[in-house]
């Protein structure tokens, strides 16, 4: 088959529909988007009030978990509404998986809270992220191939392009939304378990973008590319079959996953998730506006340069500016996150090469500290210990004390025993760890261990800096990926085979960033630890793409 745009229309026809191709597809992305974040976003809000019955750690790894089962469920609605675009067209899919985001995202809004409903309303919750990961599975693909299976084969990526930036739409829509609504009506109405709390606002906003978005996409029709096939009765029956069942095209799977999917969804998450709810937040210390700050900057420095780094591979070919971005991510990942702790709160920096907190244990005693149900018990006196200071966001490095004897931290000369909770009944055991914590609070004081980063010492304009490293690696790694993925499979599964790697790669490697690194913080103690699960997604990549991936720019869709 030709290329699809050839000779179609006059210029200026193409160029008008092109725009509204792009306009109502990149549109119904950043709303599905904008959905997805704003649960990313209030994730720490979420553990308070859906996960009430767990302490602060617990609570805060439930949410992340949870946040972390949308994107479980992206494969398979990869797989629901690929077979559905593969078999009944582009549009039809497109439409059905907005409907159910923004329902689902509406439904959020209206959830009973752990105080008001008790266990059930986590369940809710739990259900309603399942619609929205399903749904969002199979959003992205359809958006892509649709605009690119309209667009001229060698602007292609540029086009593409604004589907990729469609995401940080959807975050900057996201975050303004919460820091409105959070301004308006300050911290403890916006974050009150009530039917009132205001963290509700940004989930209600999705019924007018739902609206907005459904209307968009009723005015388009079906992409050529598909239409053809189908008028030449060559659409497939079996796109499961064919996709995965057929080794030239599982190859194809397999290669898009191992060479670039995994660290596209390793270094996106860490950037715009991690980076900033985790790591800035918990364990730096730094106030959460203005983090939300520093996402929405980075996130719209991001936005043309998913254009720019697209529109260059549509000239010097998709593979090495992808692997340019995800090799720059790799080198920097670990100097930059230490500079950030530089930059975002000196004097804890300060305090830590000053002063490094040691505990003091017998190894035997001593348990993960990764408990996302709340039904573990952290009795021995190593567990009470290190759960404190996971919970004050303390960095920490273990030493082995003999076998049997009682923990204990140290911050410089201080020492601060632990306690045995072995035995002890539930008042009993709160008491001793409210008096654990406070010996702690006390002694990290003493070293001058900042409670919060101080306004006055946070350099915004160097996390900036360093952020934008980041987002100059993620985008062009992400930008000319969509016309890439496209342009790798064949018309007749492209729906169904494209969207299985791309999901697993930003689902299952990408969305369990936050609760994976943060459960191997708090096991080792060591802040930067968690960064070893997004590099050695992203170093597989980066030794591979050379070797697997051919070049696809300017190639036919047939």
């Amino acid at each position: 088959m030709a290329d699809v745009t050839a000779g179609a229309a006059p210029a200026e026809t193409k160029r008008a529909s092109m725009r509204t191709v792009v306009a109502a597809s990149s549109a119904g992305t950043a709303f599905e988007w904008y959905d997805f974040f704003v649960f990313g976003a209030l994730t720490s809000i979420i553990g308070k009030n859906f996960f009430a019955g767990l302490d602060a750690t617990a609570g805060l790894l439930a949410a992340l978990a949870l946040f972390g089962t949308g994107f479980f469920f992206r494969p398979v609605g990869a797989l629901i509404f690929g077979g559905l675009g593969d078999r009944i067209g582009r549009k039809a899919a497109f439409l059905v998986t907005v409907s159910l985001m923004g329902g689902a995202t509406f439904a959020i809004g209206l959830l009973p809270t752990y105080q008001q409903a008790g266990p059930i309303a986590p369940l809710l919750l739990i259900l309603l992220r399942i619609v929205q990961g399903t749904a969002l599975g199979g959003e992205y693909g359809g958006a892509a191939i649709y605009v690119a299976e309209h667009a001229d084969r060698h602007k292609r990526g540029g086009a593409t392009a604004w589907v990729q930036a469609s995401a940080a739409f959807g975050l900057v829509g996201a975050l303004a939304a919460i820091l409105a609504t959070r301004s308006l009506m300050g911290e403890a109405d916006f974050t009150a378990p009530t039917w009132t709390g205001g963290w509700r606002v940004p989930f209600l906003l999705s019924a007018g973008l739902l609206a907005i978005s459904i209307w968009m996409r009723l005015k388009l029709s079906e992409s050529p590319a598909f239409k053809a096939l189908k008028d030449a009765g060559e659409e497939t029956k079996a796109p499961y079959s064919e996709a995965f069942g057929k080794w030239s095209n599982l190859k194809l799977v397999l290669i898009v996953l191992v060479a670039f999917m995994s660290a596209q969804g390793a270094a996106w998450y860490t950037l715009f998730f991690y980076a900033e709810q985790v790591f800035l937040e918990r364990f730096l210390k730094l106030n959460p506006a203005t983090g939300n700050l520093l996402l929405m900057a980075i996130t719209v420095i991001s936005a043309p340069l998913y254009v720019v780094f697209a529109a260059l591979s549509d000239r010097v070919g998709r593979k090495w500016v992808m692997w340019g971005g995800m090799t720059l991510f790799l080198a920097f990942l670990y100097p930059g996150f230490r500079l950030m702790t530089e930059l975002a709160n000196p004097a804890l920096a300060e305090a830590q090469g000053r002063t490094p907190v040691v505990v003091v244990a017998d190894p035997a005693r001593c348990s993960l500290q990764f408990d996302i149900t709340g039904k573990t018990a952290f009795v021995t006196s190593c567990d009470l210990a290190k759960s404190a200071l996971s919970n004050a966001g303390i960095s920490y490095r273990n030493q082995a004390a003999p076998a049997g004897a009682v923990a204990e931290v140290r911050i410089g000369d201080a020492v601060v025993p632990s306690v045995e909770g072995a035995g002890l009944d539930a008042a009993a055991m709160k008491a001793a760890k409210a008096g654990l914590d406070g010996r702690l609070k006390a002694a990290l004081t003493q070293a001058g261990y900042p409670a919060k980063a101080d306004p006055a010492r946070v350099n915004f304009l160097g996390l900036l800096a360093v952020l934008s490293v980041f987002v100059v690696a993620c985008t062009a790694l992400f930008g000319p990926m969509a016309a890439c993925l496209v342009e790798t499979f064949p018309t007749r599964v492209r729906y169904t085979a494209m969207s299985l790697p791309y999901h697993i790669g930003t689902g299952w490697v990408g969305g369990f960033v936050p609760v994976t690194a943060f459960a191997i913080v708090t096991a080792t103690g060591n802040i930067y630890a968690g960064l070893w699960y997004p590099a050695i997604f992203t170093a597989v990549s980066v030794l591979t793409l050379p070797f697997l991936l051919k070049e696809t720019s300017g190639k036919v869709l047939d």
